[in-house]
């Protein structure tokens, strides 16, 4: 089959590179695409991937067989339906399923609506509402921006005058015209862990967990990023910890949105955090996470392309995914200034040093190619993946690559899988 990858980040890197191993994929083609995509096949450099009409067009005169969405923003575009209008397929959820990402508040009502255990919460369009009902709680506060804010969008404080201000934020347009509302959440205490799901609109096969980075620094300190870092398998979860999510989040959310009509095909990510009270739903997003792909798709024993193929013609095969027992831990690679400022246009060098390594893979993230070289092009550059054993083993050969690779002033945490 012909495949068109939308997207050029390293989740989409990650997940070329798996659609490739697959027999069934004859061409891989990628929108945008990146430098390691293009190692893959055909990229479309400049490509805007949100340009419903655009993808369209690209998919019919390249006579793709299954469209693989990767980010969220082509998604809340509307660009599955477009696809669906002119009999291509695709494997992402339409824009009115993806709403469980691109509003926190319907992905509240849809969980309340089904039961689903998560963070008691309250919807504003008021700022003096909302600072009211702030002052009503105990920290630590969190508020969010309602729709799509490239993982940005939330704030977790002690500090209620700040917590004040980022609702004053939200509502001035400060993260876009779809955070005009702010969601206010009671605080989850306990480790995070994503779980996801493949989804064809009535069945779901569960991925094994991986654990992210969301803070810049070591320790978890300073502020949210998209993702520092990431590490699976995770043996600090209950056993049935998949299955749990699968019975109690998964099936009935995609219940209640077929209910209304809304039939979910594609990946969901639940983001869950284990509290004293049992596991609980952050958020969802309607794709893989990045860099949580980046671990998963290297210990995945399955064929790919025909997973999001059968998904995307609802017709799931039911039986659990296979996976290899080894350890996958990347490192994010990042641009000095990020996430407020990120610096581009630097020269990176070192990556043909880490080509020669063993048990380590380098998923391209912002990086772009010219006539002198790979240079920067985003804040977070490169996904540097050790595999090993265990963990431990496959964290040295991260870091034993990242050492390798030069990104001037590049920003990295040393505590990932630590």
């Amino acid at each position: 089959m012909k495949v068109l990858l939308l997207g050029g980040g390293g989740r989409e890197h990650a997940l070329g590179w798996k659609l490739a191993e697959s027999p069934e994929v004859t061409t891989l083609l990628a929108a945008p695409g990146n430098p390691g995509l293009a190692a893959l096949g055909p990229v479309f450099p400049g490509f805007d991937p949100t340009d419903v009409m655009a993808v369209v067009d690209l998919a019919l005169a390249n006579a793709a067989d299954l469209v693989v969405v990767g980010p969220e923003a082509p998604l809340a575009a509307g660009v599955v339906d477009a696809l669906a209008e002119v009999g291509v397929a695709a494997f992402g959820p339409t824009k009115d399923a993806a709403r469980l990402e691109t509003s926190k508040a319907f992905a509240k009502e849809v969980m309340t609506r089904a039961r689903v255990p998560t963070a008691a919460a309250a919807v504003f369009d008021d700022a003096r509402a909302a600072h009211a009902h702030l002052e009503a709680q105990a920290p630590p506060y969190v508020v969010k921006a309602d729709g799509l804010a490239a993982g940005k969008g939330v704030l977790v404080t002690d500090d209620l005058a700040a917590a004040r201000a980022w609702v004053e934020r939200c509502l001035a347009g400060g993260f876009g015209a779809g955070s005009r509302t702010v969601v206010v959440e009671e605080y989850l205490a306990g480790p995070e862990i994503s779980v996801f799901a493949i989804c064809d609109g009535e069945r779901a096969l569960g991925l094994e967990p991986a654990r992210d980075y969301k803070r810049l620094g070591d320790g978890d300190v300073g502020p949210n990023t998209g993702g520092m870092g990431a590490y699976s398998p995770v043996d600090d979860v209950p056993a049935d910890l998949v299955a749990w999510t699968l019975d109690h989040v998964v099936v009935p959310t995609t219940a209640a949105l077929a209910e209304e009509g809304t039939p979910y095909r594609g990946i969901l990510y639940v983001g869950l955090v284990l509290t004293a009270d049992g596991p609980k739903v952050l958020e969802f997003n309607a794709r893989l996470g990045d860099p949580e792909c980046q671990v998963l798709m290297p210990r995945l024993e399955e064929d790919l392309a025909v997973l999001f193929a059968e998904a995307a013609a609802g017709g799931l095969e039911a039986a659990p995914l296979r996976w290899s027992d080894r350890a996958a831990v990347d490192v994010v690679l990042a641009s000095p200034g990020y996430p407020e400022a990120p610096e581009t246009g630097a020269p990176i060098t070192g990556l043909e040093d880490v080509a020669r390594l063993g048990d380590v893979l380098v998923f391209h993230a912002g990086t772009r190619r010219t006539a002198e070289g790979v240079v920067t092009a985003g804040g977070r550059v490169l996904n540097v993946v050790g595999l090993g054993g265990d963990r431990a083993e496959a964290r040295r050969r991260a870091y034993e690559a990242v050492e390798l690779v030069d990104v001037p002033g590049k920003r990295f945490r040393r505590d990932i899988a630590e």
